[in-house]
């Protein structure tokens, strides 16, 4: 499933493309056909991103919503477009790009009161300049495992299974300590792993959590869990040992048992 990284790279991206433009919208697949009809040959005014949430919004109070989910993945193509190929949910069409949409969890027509309600149910997001003082005041007051309350939306947005594990190895802290028993000093270094490694997937379009001194290679060679230091991995890169996988919020969990304890 895409973390937050990746909502706000294709909010940007589609931004520079697609935002001024009076978009061509149809549903290929049909189940989403009326959303289609009541947005097309409109102006896309912006396209926003909160957590893994994506706010397609055009004039006249009419907005796409869309969550990517596990299997949601959009492509591109220049315009005039080729004729659509599998389960096409959207696909937007500009005077020089083409946007099609598949596999979303979520894909509806919304207004903007409906958007806020999204948004407020959502915790501070580490790439919108969400406030640490508010995270920390919900984590510590709970007595669920650390690495629960980090995939929990209303908590803190956008951070999904990939960086949970990656921060908690990063900072040295075991999955499974409740929130209410974290030191100020150690949430201060968990939130900061977070934005830290939140930002260069932001700037990458996808995670990376080692640096290229690590990894013996520039970032941009990484391919699949290069990119991480224990998320997929069996042996532990700090002690050797191995990396034991979980069940924490019903989610697996990569940890190092000897250097997170």
């Amino acid at each position: 499933m895409p973390e937050g990284h990746k909502t706000h790279y294709l909010a940007r991206e589609h931004n520079q493309r697609y935002a001024g433009e009076r978009l061509d919208v149809s549903s290929p697949q049909g189940r989403f056909s009326d959303g289609a009809r009541a947005v097309s040959g409109r102006v896309l005014e912006s396209v926003r991103a909160a957590g893994k949430h994506l706010f397609y919004e055009f004039e006249g109070n009419r907005i796409v919503h869309v969550h990517l989910g596990r299997y949601g993945s959009y492509v591109e193509q220049t315009s005039p477009p080729e004729p659509p190929q599998g389960q096409v949910r959207l696909r937007a069409i500009s005077p020089t790009h083409t946007l099609d949409l598949r596999g979303p969890s979520q894909c509806r027509l919304i207004d903007s009161e409906v958007q806020k309600s999204i948004c407020d149910s959502l915790g501070p997001d580490p790439l919108s300049g969400g406030k640490k003082t508010e995270v920390w005041s919900a984590i510590s007051a709970s007595g669920k495992p650390i690495g629960g309350l980090l995939l929990d939306q209303s908590i803190v947005a956008g951070v999904g299974n990939i960086f949970r594990a990656e921060a908690l190895f990063e900072t040295g802290l075991d999955p499974h300590i409740p929130g209410n028993k974290l030191s100020p000093d150690q949430f201060t270094r968990l939130w900061k792993s977070l934005v830290k490694m939140m930002k260069l997937g932001l700037k990458h379009g996808r995670i990376i959590t080692v640096t290229a001194k690590e990894a013996g290679k520039p970032l941009k060679e990484l391919a699949g869990n290069e990119r991480f230091r224990i998320y997929g991995k069996m042996d532990c890169p700090q002690c050797g040992g191995s990396i034991a996988v979980d069940s924490v919020a019903s989610r697996k969990m990569h940890w190092c048992p000897e250097c997170q304890s």
